[in-house]
């Protein structure tokens, strides 16, 4: 088994090994991932912190050595705390990195860091507060930065950096947590499913207090939440069709 970690600010993950492909998610700075398949110049990857798998240039990732993965992987992560920080190389390079990048495998990079960051479990309350450094970030499928997310993407890094795992896709997601019977039952920080005429689940968000809602729709923003789904006032119809609340925390 070979090893991996991501030494750019933000690297695109695709479902075929091709720049044409669709991207359906991202890494960002020093996430690590074991590599299950390599090609020429491509590898098929599995992210550590949330099984997800995908390709990825090999031009875009660094080889790291069982023990380094090892070493990172059984570490509390230390994530970014800031919208937009920076890396330092031992040559005092810069390199732009955003909120949630992962600093424990600096020592492999040869990278330093002296700016804000969080680590450990935060409490429920932090959740929302997290969300809102994300606001009128635009919408980008397979996106998980302030520069462009999409609404899994979204909900995935609020928690993670509140100390929380979720899945990368919306469906994977709504399996976790506990289900609420009622909206009235719902407490901020919970996230809100919503599914097609299908019944297939393929959004979600962040119940706020009020009957409010944070989500992605074109840019992270908040709308109102009723027994039916999201209403959005600007088009003052209903956008997403209300399927199931989680708890997690």
């Amino acid at each position: 088994m070979q090893y991996g970690i991501c030494p750019l600010s933000i690297v695109p993950l695709r479902l075929a090994p091709s720049n044409e492909s669709e991207m359906v998610s991202q890494l960002l700075y020093g996430e690590h991932f074991k590599i299950l398949e390599e090609r020429a110049k491509w590898s098929r990857i599995r992210v550590a912190f949330d099984n997800s798998e995908a390709w990825v240039s090999n031009k875009q990732i660094h080889n790291i050595d069982e023990q380094s993965y090892v070493k990172i992987d059984t570490e509390a992560p230390i994530l970014t705390a800031d919208l937009i920080e920076f890396i330092f190389d031992e040559n005092q390079l810069l390199t732009p990195v955003p909120m949630g990048s992962q600093l424990n495998g600096n020592f492999c990079l040869k990278n330093t860091f002296d700016g804000n960051t969080v680590s450990g479990i935060s409490e429920k309350e932090n959740v929302i507060k997290t969300a809102l450094f994300y606001q009128n970030s635009p919408h980008l499928w397979g996106g998980k930065s302030p520069l462009g997310i999409d609404c899994s993407g979204f909900t995935q890094m609020v928690y993670k950096l509140n100390g929380y795992k979720l899945q990368r896709n919306a469906r994977d997601q709504a399996k976790q947590g506990e289900a609420l019977s009622f909206i009235e039952e719902s407490e901020a920080g919970d996230l809100v499913f919503f599914d097609d005429n299908e019944g297939l689940i393929n959004h979600v968000g962040i119940m706020m207090k009020d009957n409010y809602i944070i989500h992605v729709d074109e840019k992270v923003r908040i709308d109102r939440i009723d027994h039916s789904g999201i209403f959005n006032t600007e088009l003052r119809r209903h956008t997403h069709k209300l399927r199931v609340i989680k708890k997690i925390i």
